[in-house]
């Protein structure tokens, strides 16, 4: 399967506008026809903002990236607020909600448990063949959520709004989810500014040995891997090297 990567400077609580951003940047892809799995950034349609006027998705915005997985045959995985969650919603190619997972672990450094309420529930779901476990940006600090699901992971999917000054710390864990869990990491972070912060973008897809499948550096776009992301290569790695075999369980150290 091949995946598209989109990292944009989100315009602040403006979901008409990041509409109108998204459609173009998509245009401008040359490759993105190519692609059968496309990730947008958390709170896409508005930035991480503590403003739930601006970042609760409404039926249009739903109906807008519903058209985009109808029209083009592809899955397509975005973030926004539902009922007080901070969630990444993917949908099937024809449209339907196949996972809506909520942010477990909220950002209390920016106040984000003050405006929006945790999920309890990891999810993962079958897209095509890939099992896929998905996080929401500060989840990716805690590696017992991904230990949680390795054994039952292809591919986790992290959307973010990370800081530029805290890139290194993003690109680090991604790779260290994918080396740990053997299995796929993909990382998708925005670009540019909002009112307080600066983002550079850095998303990326690492392999279950932590090679890098696809980097989108800190250009504003859409991005699409040249290597496919295949089920073969975790079956392959976990079997050449059976680390899971060794595992203990959390109990015995309590």
């Amino acid at each position: 399967m091949k995946i598209a990567l989109c990292q944009f400077d989100q315009v602040w609580e403006d979901r008409a506008a990041n509409k109108q951003k998204i459609t173009s940047l998509l245009a401008a892809c040359p490759r993105i026809s190519a692609a059968q799995w496309l990730v947008f950034p958390e709170m896409t349609l508005s930035g991480f903002s503590m403003n739930t006027s601006a970042t609760t998705l409404a039926a249009a915005d739903l109906a807008f990236f519903q058209t985009m997985a109808q029209a083009h045959n592809r899955w397509v995985s975005f973030g926004g607020v539902v009922n007080g969650f901070n969630k990444i919603i993917t949908l099937n190619p024809a449209g339907a909600i196949v996972s809506a997972y909520a942010k477990i672990h909220l950002y209390s450094f920016a106040g984000e448990n003050k405006h929006y309420t945790s999920g309890a529930t990891q999810e993962t779901f079958l897209l095509d063949t890939l099992a896929v476990t998905p996080a929401v940006c500060f989840d990716l600090r805690f590696p017992y959520l991904f230990w949680n699901k390795a054994e039952v992971t292809d591919v986790f999917v992290v959307i973010a709004s990370w800081p530029a000054r805290r890139a290194e710390h993003w690109m680090t864990l991604l790779r260290a989810r994918a080396v740990e869990n053997q299995c796929y990491v993909v990382g998708v972070n925005r670009t540019g500014k909002d009112p307080t912060l600066e983002y550079s973008g850095n998303s990326m897809i690492f392999d279950p040995l932590g090679k890098v499948v696809l980097d989108c550096t800190s250009a504003e776009g859409a991005f699409v891997a040249e290597i496919d992301v295949t089920k073969e290569l975790v079956t392959t790695t976990r079997t050449r090297f059976p680390f899971f075999n060794d595992k203990k369980s959390g109990a015995q150290f309590a």
